[in-house]
């Protein structure tokens, strides 16, 4: 609301500058992505990539319930991932909240462990940028 997904994406773009591999996925795109890759077999494929990338963004995180598919495809993402690749998560919602957003108790542990527990955590707060920018305009 105030310019986290602005902010995501100039650090993927700056480290692209710097020559690191970025991907960029809003999850509501995400998630069903991934399903339609476990369909037409290129699922394993898409994850080894998603993994290899210096860093992914994740925009809009948990603006809907995931459902069984996408919280395991999340943590096998994050798995992959942790510790050996920098990956950005953009959220309007509370992480207090994440566990309702991401279902499973269990699962919604193993995921906001490889989360909370490695992470810089940047809280935004104040008017809309895009609200202040029609503003100007």
């Amino acid at each position: 609301m105030v310019g986290k997904s602005f902010i995501a994406s100039a650090l993927g773009n700056q480290a692209c500058i710097y020559g690191y591999r970025t991907y960029y996925f809003n999850t509501s795109k995400l998630f069903p992505y991934l399903k339609a890759s476990k369909a037409d077999g290129t699922y394993v494929k898409n994850l080894e990539k998603i993994a290899k990338a210096a860093n992914l963004v994740l925009d809009d995180f948990g603006l809907e319930k995931l459902d069984t598919q996408s919280r395991l495809s999340f943590l096998e993402i994050l798995e992959d991932r942790h510790g050996l690749a920098s990956t950005i998560i953009a959220s309007q919602i509370p992480i207090q909240s994440w566990h309702d957003i991401i279902g499973d108790a269990t699962i919604a542990d193993a995921i906001c462990d490889r989360i909370v527990n490695s992470s810089y955590r940047i809280e935004l707060k104040g008017e809309s940028v895009r609200k202040r920018y029609n503003k100007d305009n």
